[in-house]
């Protein structure tokens, strides 16, 4: 139907949340018959079905995790230039550009193929450089990546956010006919729970007991995920439960597991490090309660789709974009409180009935109302109407 290039000012695909919904989107697309050509950075791994082109290599640049990085001064130029190449041999119907560098590169494209851009927004640039230590708050640096990100955000033709929260507030810095919100997804045929026989399986290879209450978290591990907060206050459930394990997948783990290790933690906090998007589906269909301990309260928060579907109870602090997803099914507790999430943990861990009520009925929300093909048939229709336009 359309020919599109997405923008993926990113080490595209590294396991973590912001590639997975690039994922998600593309496959989904593709399979609503779109052709998606995917432009990246020189790394990250490529994933079979999907058309991928590349920079070429920039020295010494092999940083993976989420973040601000200096060698994106030089990766983003290049990928402007392959880009505009793409873009030439394409002839795209619709760019889109994922994240504000994916959206000003998208500009100078846009202003060679007068094709449409369509920005996906999945957080602000400047909250992003601020909760990594880049800018101060507050700074004159701050000030200036403010006035840029409103530049870059009012630049596009239209506006998607992956949460209703960051739609308002896009909307009250642009014309809010610009702005869209279309929701994260997930494919419930990959996850889903899992058999017995399978379930043991899996939990043998991270060195979960057969017989454990296993609490699992997936995704990137920094403070602002709230790692630190949980891991701060986990010691008196875990006491109380020796059966009970957390299992913390991503990256980068080394300074939590040394965390864990001063909080005598080890035994029952488990840290494998990164786990292929691929596994996740197998370990996460392995658990029995998925944790969020997310401290932002604007972004989306991906990994609860894919909990769902796998039929998991959602531990998560209370704010819009978690009640967005999960609606009255989450176990939800006031935001910040690291004492009430770890009991909240801990309650679950003891009702097993409580627990089965809740991933059933969840597992039935994420088939019936959060399938990446409702992301893609959004996608479609906003297309159609910007090409109307044009």
């Amino acid at each position: 139907m359309y020919r599109i290039l997405m923008i993926a000012p990113t080490p595209f695909f590294a396991d973590r949340g912001c590639h997975v919904r690039i994922l998600g989107e593309v496959r989904a697309l593709q399979t609503a018959g779109h052709r998606v050509t995917v432009c990246t950075y020189h790394h990250g791994r490529d994933v079979e079905g999907i058309d991928t082109v590349r920079i070429p290599r920039v020295p010494g640049y092999r940083k993976l995790s989420a973040g601000p990085s200096n060698a994106k001064y030089l990766a983003d130029p290049l990928l402007l230039l392959r880009c505009l190449g793409e873009a030439r041999r394409e002839r795209p119907d619709v760019i889109h550009g994922h994240l504000h560098e994916g959206a000003l590169i998208g500009r100078f494209v846009r202003a060679v193929t007068g094709a449409p851009l369509v920005f996906d927004y999945q957080g602000s640039l400047t909250d992003e450089l601020e909760a990594h230590g880049y800018i101060d708050e507050g700074g004159v640096a701050r000030r200036a990546f403010s006035a840029l990100e409103r530049w870059i955000d009012s630049g596009a033709d239209a506006v998607v956010a992956s949460s209703g929260r960051a739609a308002e507030a896009l909307q009250r810095s642009l014309e809010p006919a610009l702005v869209h919100t279309v929701l994260d997804g997930v494919d419930t045929s990959e996850f889903r729970p899992l058999g017995d026989a399978k379930r043991i399986a899996v939990r043998a290879r991270y060195g979960v007991p057969p017989d454990a209450v296993l609490a699992l978290y997936v995704g990137v591990l920094a403070d602002y995920q709230g790692i630190d907060l949980l891991l701060e206050h986990l010691r008196p459930v875990l006491a109380e439960r020796p059966a009970l394990r957390v299992l913390l997948a991503g990256y980068p783990e080394e300074k939590y597991r040394r965390r864990a290790a001063e909080l005598g933690l080890s035994e029952q906090v488990l840290l494998p490090g990164r786990v292929p998007f691929e596994d996740t589906r197998a370990l996460t269909g392995s658990a029995d309660i998925g944790v969020t301990p997310k401290l932002s309260a604007s972004e989306g928060n991906l990994k609860i789709y894919n909990y769902l579907a796998c039929g998991l109870p959602v531990v998560a602090f209370d704010n819009r974009v978690n009640r967005e997803i999960l609606g009255d099914l989450g176990v939800f507790v006031e935001h910040g409180d690291g004492d009430a999430f770890a009991g909240a943990i801990g309650q679950l861990a003891d009702d097993p009935e409580r627990r089965k009520q809740l991933g059933h009925l969840g597992r039935s929300r994420a088939e019936s109302e959060l399938s990446w093909q409702r992301a893609a048939g959004d996608l479609s229709g906003l297309y159609a109407e910007l090409l109307g336009a044009t």
